[in-house]
Order: structure tokens, then sequence, then C-alpha cells
């Protein structure tokens, strides 16, 4: 069975009543924890973005503690574990300021850990690539903050 268009879909939910539409929501909710998060974001957090990043940076906080005294095999695991977790928050958020700041957030966490340091190329193109993202991201944003993040994203890459 082949799944509807967005417009499609979009078309149809504008003809629901609230009651129908509501639970049609909680019934997606059930089938994925991914989709109750999403719902539970957009339902509590969305009006206080400030508050979900930090929460999110405490969430990222927690995994680099962690991942204190880690092995190198499992401190990578545990950081792509963060990272995969970051970006599910980032695309909550649907913000690119939002994705900035987080994704500038665990580069410089990572790079206070001391990981950058050791042998590990795994771990300094993870790095890189998560620069190249935040470049990428900077470029989009208005010229206020790009100065702002560009600042930060100088402090990351050294260029002080």
């Amino acid at each position: 069975m082949k799944a509807a268009s967005i417009s499609d879909i979009k078309k149809e939910l504008t003809t629901l009543p609230p009651a129908e539409l509501s639970a049609l929501c909680l019934r997606l909710a059930k089938y994925k924890n991914d989709n109750k998060e999403l719902l539970t974001y957009l339902l509590f957090e969305a009006h206080n973005e400030e508050g979900y990043i930090a929460a999110v940076k405490e969430e990222i906080d927690k995994g680099f503690i962690e991942m204190a005294g880690d092995k190198l095999y499992h401190a990578k695991k545990r950081l792509r574990k963060i990272l995969r977790i970051t970006n599910k928050h980032i695309r909550y958020t649907g913000s690119k300021s939002a994705e900035t700041e987080l994704l500038i957030y665990f580069c410089t966490k990572m790079k206070l850990s001391g990981l950058l340091s050791s042998y590990s190329v795994q771990l300094n193109n993870l790095y890189e690539q998560q620069v190249k993202k935040i470049t990428k991201v900077v470029s989009t944003l208005h010229e206020d903050l790009q100065y702002d993040y560009l600042r930060q994203l100088k402090h990351l890459t050294g260029e002080d």
C-alpha cells in the first residue's frame, strides 16, 4: 500500500472534526516513541524554546558525564549516541538557531572532553562534520545571529 502525499493528508485533516483529529493524534502517538516525543514537544515545550534547549544541554552533559573514564571504543559509541539524541531534538524544534546552539554546545563539550587529542581519526572526522554543519546553518541565519555564532565557531576551530 502506497502512502498518501503530505498535501493529501493535510486536505483530509482539515475536514475532520476536532474530536476525531485528537483521536488520530493519540493513536499515532501510541505506535512510536518518536511520535510521542514530538507531540510532547509541540504541546508542552514549543512555547519555551530556551527552556527546551537548556533541557537538551543537560541531557548532553549527562551523556558526557557517563562517558568519563570510558575506553576509546565505548567513548566513540557514546558520542554517536549523544549526537543522535541531539539531532533528534533539533528535528523536533525545526529552528536553525536552536540547531546551531545545540551543535556548538556539543562540539564545545567534545573539545573539552579531551577526546580530540587522541589518535582517533573517526572522532576528529565526527567533530569536523559537525563544524561544517554549523557553518552551513549559520550562513542561513540573520546577520546579527551570524556574528554571534561565528565568534563561537572561531573558538571551536581555534581561529582566535
